[in-house]
């Protein structure tokens, strides 16, 4: 058995001490495809992926982080890291590093943490709270949570909810300042705009009836944030009107600190989505953890509530 893994070991080592295949097949003196087909055929054998590919980038899964630490051990011990990894493939076991955004992470999926880890006490999940866009792959991330990860062939999406993005303010702004009865008022008001960390530009609003006619409002700009979870609080002190994603804009709306303006009309509708790395070869802690994600948090009603309608 160790000396069919030997090369396959060699070409794991090169690629996760290189970074590519390509620059494992110069060190190793293989092509690129050599390289590559060994490191496939070694997760074949154990039943797990070692590396996070996409076409910019080579990235260790968990999995592969384990057994790269192992596998300068002498042979008779790298056969038991071997046996050991390939008889845990199919047990949800191990630390899963999830990215999530702020806002949605905290109020929304870590109350959902406690019975998953009391159905899979073996696997860990390690949270990154973090609103920018983030490259899965070339970060090592097993899982992201949000609405702006790019889909390359190398990810997966499932969606989780349908996220409506609504005009609010407090009642104190709207006590002191007549609430808009259409778009066209809201050019009297003041705004709270959003600066997009994609682009850097700010977001239109680009209001949407419930009768399906589009119109781009405009308002005075009081203030420009970067976090929605900062513009829905800048509304609850009454600075002025803010568009929001229903995720940010519930709590205080429910509270009493928000309240909606022009409720038949919304913003453009985003998919709130949990990706993951293509299915050859998904760990059983990344698939029961997204099983477990989609059907509680539909179960608890979110996605329905993420609807104006």
């Amino acid at each position: 058995m160790f000396t069919e893994l030997s090369s396959y070991l060699d070409a794991f080592i090169a690629s996760a001490d290189e970074g590519s295949f390509s620059a494992a097949a110069r060190r190793l003196g293989l092509t690129p495809a050599a390289v590559s087909k060994s490191v496939n055929r070694l997760e074949l054998r154990l039943g797990v992926r070692l590396f996070q590919r996409s076409t910019r980038s080579l990235a260790l899964t968990t999995d592969g982080e384990r057994l790269y630490g192992q596998v300068r051990l002498p042979w008779n011990e790298i056969g038991d890291a071997l046996t050991d990894l390939s008889q845990g493939a199919g047990k949800p076991a191990g630390t899963l590093k999830v990215s999530l955004a702020y806002t949605v992470g905290r109020q929304y999926f870590v109350p959902l943490l406690e019975e998953f880890s009391r159905r899979y006490p073996d696997v860990v999940p390690d949270l990154y709270f973090d609103n920018r866009q983030v490259d899965l792959i070339a970060e090592g991330f097993d899982i992201g949570i949000g609405g702006g990860i790019e889909l390359t062939d190398a990810l997966i999406a499932r969606e989780l909810a349908r996220v409506d993005i609504v005009l609010a303010a407090s009642p104190a702004y709207l006590k002191a300042h007549a609430a808009p009865t259409t778009p066209q008022e809201l050019t009297r008001h003041r705004g709270l705009l959003r600066r997009s960390l994609s682009t850097g530009r700010l977001v239109p609003w680009t209001l949407k009836h419930r009768s399906g006619q589009e119109i781009v409002a405009s308002v005075r700009p009081v203030a420009v944030l970067d976090d929605p979870e900062a513009i829905a609080r800048a509304a609850a002190c009454g600075m002025g009107i803010a568009m929001l994603p229903l995720p940010h804009a519930l709590p205080l709306l429910d509270s009493g600190e928000l309240v909606r303006v022009l409720p038949d009309w919304h913003a453009e509708t985003r998919p709130l989505s949990i990706y993951y790395s293509s299915r050859k070869l998904v760990p059983a802690k990344v698939r029961v953890f997204v099983d477990y994600m989609v059907e509680q948090f539909r179960a608890s009603g979110h996605a329905k509530r993420f609807r104006q309608d």
